[in-house]
């Protein structure tokens, strides 16, 4: 194992990667794959910034030192007990600093061969910047594409199964992309954590082959995507999906039956819809929520808000739109799902 500096792009050659980062700051985001083990808790770290800026930094250093060291015991009793002695961990804090530093001191003290990252978490988000804007315009992408309750996310996720190459960037934000996108209980990342692990994806695709990836707008929910993978896709090839009416009524009211339990926030949600739509027919969709009346909300909502602004939408943002291949369905079963991913799995090859 190399000694000295350690680049990010050098991680995978170690064992465990260890965040000695607060569990906040792990939260907001970090190394795909990497364990937190604190050198300080939420708390002590404000406890300690306080103390730098109340008395200094000697007396910091003092206080936090002891909370260190009693961090570090409690890790090395309970997470690293198991570890043999030929064990390899890679510790990041922010800059690669005191935090890191204290940790790679002592797991080397044990015996272990510790290495730091240099340069920290920061290093390692000028990493993901760089992989998103190397790796984006390299991208051989073909854009699924269909109105609203196509299907194409399932279709996206067929494909894979079928083992195509994929970019599932709504499984990535934790979101469906539309105003009623958001997922029960599952809160979307933040956005450094989006592309930390759209760069993960990236950094394991083929470049020479396919990958397909679902259509979107510049942002899913509360995250926007990357301006090169968007300029990328903006530029590919398109495949639309052309669904029946009925059929994309049908998948909707099984993919989005969840709606109905909270019958209170689906017809807020529905209020944002007033000056687009008119009071009148948004009072109608709301009562309609209210009564979990799922199947006429639906249907209207495709009819009137979605369908009349979809195909102006695609050829605005898909540059390739005017030249798509089209795969039809008129059935979004499980079974008809997996028959339109293979539809579109033999499509003959499109010249970027």
């Amino acid at each position: 194992m190399k000694r000295g500096p350690v680049r990010a792009d050098e991680r995978h050659a170690f064992d465990t990667v260890i965040d000695a980062r607060s569990p906040a700051e792990f939260a907001l985001d970090h190394i795909p794959g990497a364990i937190n083990c604190p050198s300080l808790d939420d708390d002590e770290r404000r406890i300690v910034g306080t103390i730098y800026k109340q008395t200094g930094a000697f007396e910091a250093r003092r206080v936090g030192g002891a909370m260190v060291a009693a961090n570090l015991a409690r890790h090395l009793n309970e997470h690293w007990a198991d570890q043999p002695a030929s064990w390899k961990p890679l510790v990041y804090c922010w800059r690669g600093g005191l935090r890191s530093g204290s940790m790679v001191n002592w797991l080397r003290l044990v015996g272990w061969d510790a290495q730091q990252l240099a340069g920290g978490y920061k290093s390692f988000r000028h990493h993901v910047i760089e992989q998103l804007e190397v790796a984006s315009p390299k991208l051989q992408l073909r854009v699924i594409c269909g109105a609203t309750g196509s299907a194409k996310t399932r279709v996206l996720q067929a494909l894979g199964a079928m083992g195509e190459q994929v970019l599932d960037l709504e499984h990535v934000a934790r979101h469906k992309g539309s105003l009623l996108g958001a997922l029960p209980g599952i809160p979307q990342p933040s956005q450094k954590a989006f592309e930390t692990q759209v760069a993960h994806v990236l950094e394991g695709l083929d470049l020479a082959r396919i990958v397909y990836v679902e259509g979107e707008s510049p942002r899913i929910g509360k995250v926007a995507l990357p301006l090169p993978l968007v300029e990328r896709m903006r530029a590919a090839p398109c495949i639309e999906v052309q669904a029946t009416p009925a059929a994309r009524l049908d998948y909707l009211l099984r993919d989005y039956a969840y709606l109905g339990d909270d019958a209170e926030a689906l017809a807020q949600k529905i209020g944002f819809l007033k000056e687009l739509q008119g009071r009148q027919t948004v009072q109608r969709w709301q009562d309609w929520a209210r009564d979990s009346a799922l199947s006429p909300l639906f249907s209207e909502l495709m009819s009137l808000h979605y369908d009349p602004h979809y195909e102006r939408s695609q050829a605005r943002h898909f540059h390739a739109w005017a030249t798509r291949q089209t795969v039809v369905a008129d059935d979004l079963s499980d079974a008809g799902i997996e028959a339109v991913a293979r539809q579109i799995a033999a499509l003959p090859p499109r010249a970027d």
